[in-house]
C-alpha cells in the first residue's frame, strides 16, 4: 500500500534504529550544555505520537542514551475539569442534545462523566465531526445542539467551517463550546519551567500540516531546542528521533521537517484563513500545565451567536488526588510511576483523562506495554 507499507519496512526500520545507535553513542560524549555527559531526552508531543511510538515498539528499538517522553499532545487529557464539568451541567437541561467526540465520553469530571450523566436520561450524542453535530442541529429545529469543540489547531478548522455553514444555512439552534487550544504556546510553557528537563521536541505532523513549521522557530532560535515535525509510521518517528540526535551532537538546533509528504512551509493557509475568521486567541487553562496566555481560541463577537461562554480560565483544573496526571503531561514521570496506574485506573473504569482517550500517554502504556525505560526525574533543564 502506497506511503503506509513503505514507511513499515522492518529493514528500513533497523537501520534507521542502528544509525540512531551510533549516532547517540557519539552525541552524549561530544554535546555541552544540558546533554553533556547524559541520556538525551526528547518529548513528543502529539498523542498520535505516543500511540505509534508503543504501537510499534519504538523504545526498545532505541539505545540507553535516548529517552522518549509523552508530553502535552492528547486534546482531550489538557482539557481541564471545569470545561467538562460544564459540558456534564449543559448535558443535564433537558432542552439541550449535546455532541461531542468519543474521547470525551468517559473522561470523570469533578462529579461524573458525560456517559454517567447520559445514563441517567441525558442526551449526549457522539458523533465524528462539528459537521455531525449541525445535522443533528437541522434535523431536530426544537432542541438545543452543543458541539463540544476540542482539539488543536488540526480540529479547529472543521470547527470554524461548520459555524460559517450554520450561518449560510440559517440553522440558529447549534452552539458550540469551544475548548480548542495552540500547540506553540504551551510549548514555551514547557521549556521555561526548570523541571522540565529536555533536549528537544517530536513535534505534531497533524498539527503542522495547517500551521506548517515556522511557529516553532522560538524553540531553537531562544531556548537551544532541538526540533523535527515528523509523520507516525515507524521509519517517520526514527528518522525524527535520528535528526534531533544529530542536532543536539552538532550543537545546531533546528526546526528540521521529516514529514515533507504532508508538511509544507507555511502549512495550509485557506484553513487558517478559516480559523482567524471566526476564532480569536484567548487565554487557556491547561491541565497539567495551568493558565497559558493566548494558547485557547474564543469566538469573535460576529459569531457569538454560535458560542457557548466558556468556563474562567483563570479556574485551575481539579485534579484526583491520588492522580499524578499532571505530571505525566509535561514528561516529569512516566504513567507506570502513578499508583494509580493499572490498579484503580484502567481503560474500563478511568481516574483521569490519559487513560481514557485514544491519544493518552497513559492508555498507550497500558495497551501496549510500558517498554523499559525510566527518566530520571531529578536532573533539571539548563
Amino acid at each position: 500500500m502506497k506511503f503506509v507499507d513503505e514507511f513499515r519496512n522492518p529493514e528500513a526500520a533497523k537501520g534507521l534504529a542502528e544509525e540512531v545507535v551510533r549516532a547517540a553513542h557519539g552525541a552524549v560524549g561530544r554535546a555541552a550544555g544540558r546533554a553533556a555527559g547524559r541520556t538525551l531526552r526528547f518529548m513528543e508531543v502529539c498523542g498520535g505520537h505516543t500511540m505509534a511510538i508503543h504501537r510499534f515498539g519504538i523504545p526498545y528499538l532505541l539505545p540507553d542514551e535516548v529517552e522518549l517522553l509523552s508530553g502535552p499532545g492528547c486534546p482531550v487529557c489538557v482539557t481541564p475539569t471545569t470545561y467538562l464539568d460544564l459540558a456534564i451541567e449543559l448535558a443535564g437541561r433537558s432542552e439541550v442534545t449535546l455532541t461531542t467526540f468519543g474521547d470525551l465520553y468517559r473522561v470523570p469530571g469533578a462529579d461524573g462523566s458525560l456517559e454517567d450523566v447520559a445514563a441517567r436520561g441525558a442526551d449526549v450524542r457522539i458523533v465524528y465531526s462539528a459537521l455531525d453535530a449541525l445535522k443533528i442541529a437541522g434535523e431536530n429545529p426544537d432542541r438545543e445542539v452543543v458541539f463540544l469543540a476540542i482539539g488543536f489547531e488540526t480540529t479547529a478548522p472543521g470547527t470554524a467551517a461548520t459555524i460559517r455553514e450554520a450561518h449560510a444555512t440559517g440553522v440558529r439552534n447549534f452552539r458550540v463550546l469551544s475548548g480548542h487550544k495552540t500547540m506553540p504556546q504551551a510549548l514555551r510553557a514547557l521549556v521555561a519551567a526548570p523541571e522540565v528537563a529536555v533536549d528537544g521536541f517530536l513535534l505534531p505532523g497533524h498539527v503542522s500540516t495547517i500551521t506548517g513549521p515556522e511557529p516553532y522557530a522560538f524553540l531553537p532560535e531562544e531556548f537551544d531546542m532541538a526540533c523535527c515535525v515528523t509523520g507516525f509510521e515507524p521509519t517517520d518517528i526514527l528518522r525524527g528521533i535520528l535528526a534531533l540526535v544529530r542536532q543536539v551532537a552538532a550543537g545546531e538546533p533546528t526546526v528540521e521537517n521529516q514529514y515533507r509528504r504532508a508538511v509544507h512551509v507555511g502549512g495550509n493557509p485557506r484553513a487558517r484563513e478559516v480559523v482567524d475568521e471566526v476564532f480569536e486567541p484567548t487565554d487557556s487553562q491547561w491541565r497539567g500545565i495551568g493558565l497559558i496566555e493566548e494558547s485557547g481560541l474564543a469566538m469573535r463577537e460576529r459569531w457569538g451567536a454560535y458560542s457557548v461562554e466558556p468556563p474562567d480560565p483563570a479556574v485551575p483544573s481539579a485534579e484526583h488526588e491520588a492522580s499524578r496526571c499532571a505530571e505525566v503531561l509535561r514528561g516529569l514521570i512516566r504513567p507506570t510511576e502513578c499508583p494509580l496506574f493499572g490498579t484503580a485506573c484502567v481503560p474500563d473504569s478511568p481516574v483521569g483523562p490519559c487513560m481514557v482517550s485514544s491519544e493518552g500517554a497513559c492508555a498507550a502504556f497500558y495497551r501496549y506495554g510500558a517498554g523499559r525505560k525510566t527518566p530520571d526525574t531529578t536532573s533539571k533543564a539548563c
